[in-house]
């Protein structure tokens, strides 16, 4: 009897003969075909699993800011008249995915659903570079079993369901991990130029990602068995610096370099918007547990087998970690580019690792793997269909979801609201949802009259009283999202609503359950009308 495909050293040698001696040996040509047609069929189910868990109500709530500003920007690209006024093209970052959208959006039109599908494809696709690049380190199980637990991974699923750089991102960071995997492999420079290339790549769709280029270089230091010639390895950084240099000569050709370096300036100068141990509290429980308990336990246990490969798997995770854990400026999804090699690394105990009590037993390998394999991929399966089935969450960090009401709150703007009306709210995340939504300029009362203390695209209220009382600005509107973040502006603004006798004429309210477990309706979004 053969091994179980789980096992990658499964010996590949005939059945023995059975006691029928007219029987034969099935030929290995045929047993390995059909482990192909096995794993194959794995992969497929997972990448099903994986576009339901993506596409799934993906658009039952509305935009959170930054979707609104990417997608803004995207509709800039494309003409629409009625954002463009409101989101410039040149922000803070590259903007190949945004180009991209623009392409869908000159042919489909403008629709929000539109942007978070086209993230959602290119997740699927990251999924299958996981797979690749799991195959090509470990075998072909490892892989697959990867693929898999990035399909139901929270922190993947919840990202790509968004307008976000950071599932591009990550699309891009995994092919150029696979590059230089088949460098690694074959040792042909035309794979460590394709690495240069897909940095490059990296870089023009969210510059953070560049960090990656530093593991890259890590790898290759750290492992002289991988032979690095002088003249490959300028080409990769000629092939890597082409594409990069594209966005400082487009912003110089479009005469926005006084904007770039503002935003260079502010990002420099930001201050911290989350305490240190921000990631440590969200990213594991989003990754998942097990996922990280499996990966930990393969480098110990199988430490007799390291090679080269663990070495580029941690100098992708690790280098990433420490850099966004000193930079002061946090987000949910920053560290998304790391999941996809703590993936692999937990596949790979999943389907290589055979505790020492299961020697005595024949078939104990594949029986406990694939029974360990159900569980990790269970423990995400059913926190991911809770995040993508939640549309009724009140309070999102940033990265984390859409927001509920903002929709219609835009919607019922553009029916009741005159076209050159003003509006201003707490923070500058509402004031962008009500120009996406409801094609109303809108100013945030949070946003810093100093320059340097604010995002460049961002144009602060100079004097809200006198706006408020010259009739500058009509009408206001309270969030509970921004509300429950800063209590100084919320107070402001509750200042100037009861000075100038704004009238509530629009609230939105969603359904939460009360102290005794009863459900009333709560408001999360109120419009209010200025009387000075």
């Amino acid at each position: 009897m053969l091994d179980s495909p789980l096992n990658p050293s499964a010996d590949r040698s005939l059945r023995a003969p059975t006691a029928d001696p007219v029987q034969v040996a099935e030929p290995v040509e045929t047993t390995h075909i059909r482990g192909m047609s096995v794993a194959s069929t794995v992969l497929a189910l997972s990448l099903g699993v994986g576009a339901v868990l993506r596409f799934w109500n993906i658009n039952a709530l509305g935009y959170n800011s930054d979707e609104a500003v990417y997608t803004g920007q995207a509709a800039a690209l494309a003409g629409d008249p009625a954002l463009s006024q409101f989101f410039p093209i040149f922000r803070a970052h590259p903007m190949v995915f945004q180009y991209l959208l623009s392409l869908v959006y000159s042919v489909a039109g403008v629709h929000d659903i539109i942007g978070r599908s086209l993230v959602a494809l290119i997740g699927l696709a990251t999924i299958f570079l996981v797979y690749r690049v799991g195959a090509e380190l470990y075998g072909q199980w490892t892989g697959v079993i990867a693929a898999t637990l990035m399909a139901v991974m929270p922190y993947h699923v919840v990202v790509t369901r968004q307008v976000l750089l950071d599932g591009p991102l990550t699309f891009c960071t995994t092919l150029t991990l696979l590059l230089l995997v088949r460098y690694a492999n074959t040792g042909r420079a035309l794979y460590l130029m394709g690495v240069g290339a897909a940095l490059g790549l990296t870089f023009l769709t969210k510059e953070t990602g560049f960090v990656l280029a530093t593991a890259a270089f890590a790898f290759l230091a750290l492992c002289p068995e991988i032979p690095v010639r002088i003249k490959p390895l300028i080409l990769a950084g000629v092939c890597m610096m082409v594409p990069i240099f594209m966005f400082p000569v487009s912003i110089a050709l479009a005469g926005r370099s006084d904007t770039a370096r503002s935003y260079l300036v502010w990002q420099l100068l930001r201050r911290s918007n989350h305490t240190w141990d921000f990631f440590p509290t969200v990213v594991p429980p989003a990754i998942g547990w097990l996922v990280l308990a499996a990966a930990i336990t393969g480098l110990f246990v199988l430490r007799s087998r390291r090679t080269w490969r663990e070495t580029l798997l941690l100098s992708w995770i690790i280098i990433p970690t420490i850099v966004f854990q000193i930079w002061p400026v946090k987000g949910f999804q920053y560290l998304l580019p790391v999941a996809p090699a703590i993936a692999i690394l937990a596949a790979r105990t999943l389907t290589q690792w055979r505790p020492q009590w299961t020697h005595r037993f024949r078939t104990g390998l594949p029986w406990l793997n694939m029974a360990a394999i159900i569980v990790v991929t269970c423990s995400l399966l059913l926190p991911s269909w809770h995040d993508a089935s939640d549309q009724q969450a009140t309070s999102r960090m940033a990265g984390a979801g859409g927001i509920p009401g903002v929709r219609e709150t835009g919607d019922w703007i553009q029916v009741n609201i005159p076209q050159d009306a003003v509006f201003v709210t707490i923070g500058p995340s509402m004031a962008n949802l009500i120009q996406f939504y409801g094609h109303r300029k809108a100013y945030g009362l949070s946003v810093s009259t100093n320059p340097l203390h604010r995002n460049p695209s961002y144009e602060p209220l100079t004097n809200p009283d006198a706006s408020l009382r010259y009739g500058d600005v009509q009408y206001m509107v309270w969030d509970s999202f921004t509300a429950s973040r800063t209590e100084f502006f919320t107070n402001t603004f509750n200042k100037y609503k009861d000075k100038y006798h704004a009238k509530e004429i629009f609230s939105y309210s969603i359904p939460v359950n009360g102290p005794d477990g009863t459900k009333t309706n709560e408001p999360i979004i109120i419009i209010y009308e200025v009387t000075p």
